[in-house]
C-alpha cells in the first residue's frame, strides 16, 4: 500500500508566503522610493556678475526653493560655459548688460527645464532696475535662454540615455548568472565572461548608436558598455565561485535593489537624498550611466571616476574568482556539469578546476 505524498508543514507555508511578500515589498520601495523623494538640493549653477548682485540673486532663490540652486559665482560667460561644459555645473545665470540663463539639456532635462523657469522672474528684475534708472522701455534688455549642451534630435527627451542603463544593468547579471550555470570550471566561466563583454558591447553599443540614444565614438562606447557588462557580470561569477550557489544572489541583490535605484540614471545625483546619489556612483549601474552621457555629451568632463569603478568592479570579480580558483563546479546546472563529465579527460578528475 502506497503512503501518501508529503506535503510542506503549514507554518512552513504560511512563512514562505509572509517572506516573499516581505521580499516584493522591498522591491517595489528600492524602484519607487528614489523617484517618490526626488528634489533637488544643492545643484550647482555658474552666475555671472558682481558679488553683491549673486549674493542677492542666491537670497531670490532661497525664498523660493531653499537650497535648490548654489550659485557659483564666476568671471564671464566664457568661464560659465567651460563650467557647464566640463559638468562642473548645470547651468548658469549671465546678468548684466546681456541678461542671459545657460542650460544643458544633455545633462539634465528636469534642470534645464528648472533654469528656464527662472527667466520671467530675472526679467522681472530686470524690468524694475530699468524702470529705477529711467530708462525707456526699448532700452531694456530680453533674458534669453540658451541650450549651451543641447540634447540630440535623435534623442530630444533624453529618455533613450535614461533607460539605457536598465538594459546594461540585465544584461551583465543575465550574462553573469547564465555563465556561472551553464559553464563549468572557473576560468571557463572567465573566458566566456571575457567574450560575451566584449560582443556584447559591441553589440548594445551599436544597437543604442543607431537608436539615437549615444554619440560618442563607437569603439569608446563599445568599451564603455563592455566594461559595464563585466563589472556586473564579473562579479557574480567570482561570487559563486567562492560562494557556490548562493552568490548567484549576488546580483539581484547588491545591483538590482541597492545600486540602481540610486545610480542616478534618469536624475542628477543632486536629486537624490543625500548622501545616497554620490554612493551610487561607486556601483556600475551609476558609473556607466555617468560615463555614457559624459562619453556623448560632455567630452571635456573628466571621466577617469567612472572608469576606474567599472574597472575595479571587473577586477574585484577576477579577484574573487582566483580566490574560488578550485571551486569548478560552483552554482553549474546539473546538464552542465552531467557534458562535463562527458568530456572531461578519463585521467583527470572532474573536481579538478580547469
Amino acid at each position: 500500500m502506497s503512503s501518501a505524498a508529503p506535503h510542506t508543514h503549514w507554518p512552513r507555508v504560511v512563512t514562505t508566503a509572509v517572506g516573499l511578500v516581505a521580499v516584493v515589498a522591498v522591491v517595489v520601495l528600492a524602484f519607487l522610493w528614489p523617484s517618490v523623494t526626488a528634489e533637488p538640493k544643492d545643484l550647482p549653477v555658474a552666475a555671472v556678475a558682481d558679488p553683491a548682485v549673486v549674493a542677492q540673486v542666491q537670497a531670490g532663490l532661497d525664498q523660493n526653493a531653499e537650497g535648490a540652486v548654489t550659485l557659483v559665482p564666476v568671471a564671464d560667460r566664457d568661464a560659465a560655459v567651460d563650467l557647464v561644459e566640463s559638468r562642473d555645473a548645470y547651468g548658469a545665470l549671465v546678468l548684466g548688460q546681456q541678461p542671459e540663463v545657460l542650460t544643458a539639456s544633455a545633462a539634465s532635462p528636469a534642470v534645464a527645464q528648472l533654469l528656464t523657469g527662472l527667466q520671467p522672474a530675472l526679467q522681472a528684475q530686470v524690468d524694475a532696475a530699468a524702470t529705477a534708472q529711467g530708462a525707456p522701455a526699448e532700452a531694456v534688455p530680453s533674458v534669453t535662454v540658451t541650450d549651451v549642451v543641447p540634447l540630440s534630435p535623435d534623442d530630444p527627451n533624453g529618455s533613450i540615455l535614461a533607460a539605457s542603463s536598465f538594459p546594461l544593468l540585465l544584461g551583465g547579471m543575465v550574462g553573469g548568472i547564465a555563465i556561472s550555470l551553464a559553464v563549468v570550471g572557473v576560468w571557463r566561466r572567465v573566458a566566456a565572461l571575457g567574450v560575451y563583454s566584449v560582443v556584447g558591447g559591441l553589440t548594445i553599443a551599436g544597437i543604442l548608436h543607431a537608436l539615437g540614444g549615444l554619440h560618442g565614438g563607437y569603439l569608446t562606447d563599445s568599451l564603455a558598455v563592455g566594461l559595464a557588462l563585466l563589472a556586473i557580470g564579473g562579479t557574480i561569477v567570482g561570487a559563486v565561485a567562492v560562494l557556490g550557489r548562493p552568490g548567484i544572489a549576488v546580483g539581484p541583490v547588491l545591483f538590482m535593489l541597492v545600486a540602481n535605484p540610486i545610480s542616478a540614471a534618469a536624475v542628477p545625483v543632486e536629486f537624490l537624498l543625500s548622501p545616497w546619489g554620490a554612493v551610487g556612483q561607486w556601483f556600475p549601474p551609476g558609473a556607466a550611466a555617468t560615463l555614457l552621457r559624459d562619453l556623448s555629451y560632455f567630452p571635456g568632463a573628466d571621466a577617469t571616476f567612472p572608469w576606474l569603478v567599472l574597472a575595479g568592479w571587473a577586477a574585484l570579480g577576477l579577484l574573487l574568482a582566483l580566490v574560488g580558483h578550485f571551486r569548478d563546479r560552483g552554482a553549474a546546472t546539473a546538464a552542465a556539469l552531467r557534458e562535463a563529465d562527458d568530456v572531461a579527460p578519463a585521467a583527470e578528475p572532474v573536481g579538478v578546476a580547469r
